[in-house]
Parts: structure tokens; C-alpha cells; sequence
């Protein structure tokens, strides 16, 4: 799957104007944050399941 022309475009002007590993540390940054949202939902999923089977069983 090639990169859309303007998704490579963005990331060619982000590593003129920021430098290379400043804009490195960014998409990183971003996946990271990503990841993190991720495991923040599944928790709360979790929790809210474990609460609404705690709640049915009558504890």
C-alpha cells in the first residue's frame, strides 16, 4: 500500500522545518499516545464489566 502524496508531502515539510529526529520523536509520540488510548479503553471496558457482573451477582 503506497504512502498517499500528501501524507509524504506533510512528513517532507515536518522534517525541513523540525529536523529529522525531532519530527522522528513526534510520530512516535503519536503512536505511543495511540497505543495508551487503547489500553486506557480496554480498561475501562474491563472495569465496567467486572462492575455490572458484581452488581448482577448481588455483591
Amino acid at each position: 500500500m503506497p504512502i498517499p502524496i500528501l501524507l509524504f508531502v506533510l512528513l517532507v515539510v515536518l522534517v525541513a522545518a523540525f529536523g529529522f529526529w525531532d519530527t522522528l520523536a513526534a510520530i512516535f509520540g503519536a503512536a505511543l499516545l495511540m497505543v495508551l488510548m487503547v489500553i486506557l479503553a480496554v480498561a475501562v471496558v474491563g472495569l465496567a464489566g467486572y462492575l455490572l457482573i458484581k452488581r448482577r451477582a448481588g455483591g
